[in-house]
């Protein structure tokens, strides 16, 4: 069974610093690419970052320059290290994860396995 496990949410004050993993078990997580999302209520889920199997990343333009996507395959993680945290950034974060073969997708709806997500807030 694919699980993923997210966490390192927190409050945080503007400009501060967070660390979000993502523990997947019951897959090889070296054959997905690994996607975080965030959504605040009323809006629809959006791609923050997404890095593939190769290790290439994309970021939102909105968080380019201040959080970085990395894995860990050896342990079956994945991480967002978000810095320069504004309130903006505030949301539930979500990670997903997508067979390689199919792709490199920003979509959410091609997202098939999602974490349970975890709370940033970030005060001004």
């Amino acid at each position: 069974e694919v699980q993923l496990v997210e966490s390192g949410g927190g409050l945080v004050q503007a400009g501060g610093s967070l660390r979000l993993s993502c523990a997947a078990s019951g897959f090889a997580l070296d054959d997905y690419a690994i996607a975080w999302f965030r959504q605040v209520p009323g809006k629809e889920r959006k791609m923050v970052a997404v890095i593939t199997t190769s290790g290439s990343t994309n970021y939102a333009d909105a968080v380019k320059g201040r959080f970085t996507i990395f894995r860990d395959n050896a342990k079956k993680t994945g991480h967002l290290q978000m810095n320069s945290l504004k309130p903006e950034d505030t949301a539930v974060y979500y990670c997903a994860v997508r067979r390689s073969y199919l792709g490199y997708s920003g979509r959410s709806q091609d997202y098939a396995s999602w974490g349970q997500g975890t709370q940033v807030t970030v005060s001004s």
